[in-house]
């Protein structure tokens, strides 16, 4: 390819991309980011490019994050076995201890100082500043051996009673990037771990936001989890019930799409179920015409 070809091909993904430009900017996109993505440093630095340009463009990013694998590695070196129930981690008070350094002390700060240091304005936060996420233990019902539903102790696992949004729209106001790790304050002080898909909902739905990004580890929704073909670009909120029952969608999935059913349900416009470890899935997703991964839509 000559220099004139590679510059008119360059033209024309610019000129493919303007259109969504221009009706996404001024809008709020929050993006769930984890899995493989944040290991991976030529992902990771992939997601900082796309938020970094999304936030060039008028595009007002508000990034939460995950950290599942940091947090899995960082457990297993001190001896401790992660269990999950439902998709959710088990977390018992050295469990929380740990989650929160790893978290907090360690990828809220990475993620901060990538997005500076290429340019951006990032300010690392966690749902317990400003009293952004308020949380109380979250209560789980498990079938027993003999089908009764019985309740299951999930630790210091947070289901999000509140969110305050006010430090996020005077950051956003302001021109800075939030960067959010999903650890929440309990009403006595205590700590709790909030699935990050969720608080990312939550935010999005508090926020009003146009589009909700969640950054996974699969390719979006596939009818038949061993066929890459299968993929469903589109579902509606109607089909949500039909394809749990088929079991379509299970395992960790179910908080992703209890999260995408909430926050149509609570004014977020869409919810995009993307593969993070495609480079630069987010512009893909939203300047393209073809789009990747699943969208959610009332």
């Amino acid at each position: 390819m000559t220099p004139m070809e590679q510059g008119l091909s360059k033209a024309k993904v610019l000129v493919e991309a303007l259109p969504y430009i221009q009706k996404f900017s001024g809008k709020t996109v929050v993006i769930k980011y984890g899995g493989h993505a944040m290991v991976d440093p030529v992902l990771k630095e992939s997601v900082i490019m796309d938020v970094l340009l999304l936030h060039s463009v008028g595009i007002r990013p508000v990034l939460v994050h995950g950290g599942g694998p940091e947090i899995n590695s960082m457990l297993k070196k001190v001896g401790i076995e992660s269990q999950f129930v439902r998709g959710l981690r088990v977390t018992d008070a050295q469990t929380m201890e740990i989650a929160q350094m790893v978290l907090l002390g360690k990828l809220n700060t990475e993620m901060v100082s990538l997005l500076n240091r290429f340019g951006g304005k990032a300010v690392g936060l966690s749902g317990k500043d400003a009293q952004l996420l308020i949380a109380g233990k979250k209560p789980m019902q498990m079938p027993n051996s003999q089908g009764e539903m019985e309740e299951v102790d999930l630790g210091y696992v947070g289901e999000i009673q509140s969110v305050t949004p006010d430090i996020l729209e005077t950051l956003l106001g302001q021109g800075y990037i939030p960067v959010i790790s999903p650890v929440a304050s309990g009403e006595e002080g205590e700590t709790y771990n909030v699935n990050a898909d969720t608080a990312a909902g939550k935010i999005a739905e508090a926020l009003r936001a146009d589009k909700l990004l969640l950054l996974t580890d699969v390719s979006g929704i596939l009818r038949d989890v061993s066929d890459k073909d299968s993929l469903i670009s589109t579902i509606s909120r109607g089909e949500v019930d039909q394809l749990v029952g088929q079991g379509v969608l299970s395992g960790g999935m179910l908080p992703k799409v209890e999260c995408a059913v909430s926050a149509l349900e609570n004014g977020v416009g869409s919810v995009h179920i993307l593969d993070g470890r495609l480079s630069h899935a987010i512009l893909l997703e939203l300047f393209t015409d073809g789009g990747i991964g699943t969208m959610f839509r009332s």
